[in-house]
């Protein structure tokens, strides 16, 4: 059976639909994958099983890489369509069946909402494929066994981004010699282009606590990153979904978007919401230091570091 899994081009969203992927997976042994998305999470899924093809789709004008797609898959008969991003592309092609989302609008988080496309309860949790090179690279760009804290001050938006002043305070508070990580060094994880954003975690903590990986992984490489930390802090991101998906204790910390349906998901998942603001965008601005190192160090104290 051939299957075309159409996913996500934000890569925050494309970790959420991990699970129900993984559930195909393990559910259809017989099954060969291929996998469209963006070009930013497309990483992601290089290590999936049984995967014959990997379609890196860059938005065009005049939806032409909608038409991009069409064109690379409509030679062949379909044994399942799963279309996440509810396109037409899906109702082209031939098929024995076809899963197509919609949000249902019931206020469910988006790991539940997916999993109502496969009829289970509870929904299949976001996972990560790590490969042998993801794995050899993290430990190049680590540099021994740790332990490591990890944070990730930037997002898509400044309006859900946590001061990174107090990233920088809180990551000396957590692995100074009274915290509960004494010694550990500070992964500092972002995309290209927001770097600026993390220099004062960078400077506060130095190269000798810090390991600057700011533009510098793909999807796939900060997942095993992050999947050798002891706790990840973060605000509302693909980085936050990608700790939480490597097992990672994961506090995800919101502003203006909604945590109920975008929190990160799992057993040793917990996030922290900020007071109400005259803006939403000023939601950040108020949430307290004390606040979210009490929620830190509450799930260090319920994983143990790990879950």
């Amino acid at each position: 059976m051939d299957i075309l899994f159409i996913t996500s081009n934000r890569l925050g969203d494309a970790v959420l639909t991990t699970g129900l992927l993984g559930h195909l997976v393990d559910t259809r042994p017989e099954a060969r994958f291929t996998i469209a998305c963006g070009p930013i999470p497309a990483p992601l899924f290089r290590a999936v099983p049984r995967l014959t093809d990997l379609i890196a789709l860059p938005k065009r004008r005049w939806a032409g890489h909608w038409v991009a797609l069409w064109r690379r898959t409509v030679g062949r008969r379909w044994g399942l369509v799963v279309d996440l991003r509810d396109s037409a592309v899906s109702r082209l092609l031939r098929a024995d069946r076809r899963v197509v989302y919609r949000m249902s609008g019931q206020g469910l988080h988006k790991v539940e909402d997916l999993g109502r496309l496969s009829g289970l309860t509870p929904p299949p949790s976001p996972r990560l494929w790590l490969d042998d090179a993801a794995r050899t690279g993290a430990a190049a760009r680590l540099g021994g066994p740790g332990p490591f804290l990890a944070v990730g001050p930037a997002a898509n938006w400044p309006g859900k981004e946590w001061p990174a002043d107090r990233f920088a305070e809180l990551a000396d508070r957590l692995t100074g010699p009274s915290g509960p990580l004494p010694g550990a060094r500070t992964l500092v994880l972002a995309g290209p282009g927001e770097e600026a954003r993390c220099r004062p975690v960078l400077d506060r903590l130095g190269p000798e606590r810090a390991v600057d990986l700011v533009g510098r992984t793909d999807p796939l490489l900060a997942g095993a990153c992050l999947a050798r930390a002891r706790l990840y802090i973060g605000n509302d991101s693909g980085l936050m979904h990608l700790a939480a998906a490597a097992g990672t204790p994961t506090l995800g910390l919101f502003g203006p978007t909604p945590a109920d349906i975008y929190g990160p998901w799992g057993p040793h998942a917990a996030h922290v919401l900020a007071p109400d603001a005259p803006r939403p965008e000023e939601r950040m601005q108020g949430l307290d230091l004390a606040v979210v190192e009490a929620a830190a160090l509450a799930l260090l104290a319920r994983t143990g570091g790990r879950p």
